[in-house]
């Protein structure tokens, strides 16, 4: 039995969907529909946590709008999320990033960048 529940689970696993990490500021690109019509809606904002595994895997993304700090979790493998793009990476040292919600203005969204060490050249 658990064969097949496993093997339904890997069918549904999406593999570009690992290029992301806590701390990153990520574009989520989902689809809405609306009646019969379909479109794209971006959402903007830092990966504070991600929680799951496989199928179960989860992200959540905060961003400041109109002043108020907005949450939303992401199931990862959703056929509902078109593409997730890394507009800059972070770096940080805590698997959670609950500490963002006390701050407010620019340093709700304040997360150092990752620097990016290019291989030696041979």
């Amino acid at each position: 039995m658990s064969n097949i529940i496993a093997k339904i689970n890997k069918e549904q696993l999406k593999s570009d969907r690992h290029g992301f990490s806590i701390g990153d500021t990520v574009c989520v690109h989902t689809i809405v529909k609306e009646g019969e019509k379909e479109r794209i809606q971006k959402y903007t904002g830092v990966v504070i946590a991600r929680r799951g595994s496989d199928i179960n895997a989860a992200f959540t993304v905060r961003r400041i709008s109109y002043g108020e700090g907005v949450e939303r979790v992401f199931p990862l493998h959703s056929p509902r999320i078109a593409k997730i793009v890394v507009e800059q990476s972070g770096a940080v040292r805590r698997s959670k990033l609950n500490y963002l919600r006390n701050r407010t203005g620019k340093a709700a969204m304040a997360v150092k960048e990752r620097e990016v060490v290019a291989a030696p050249a041979a």
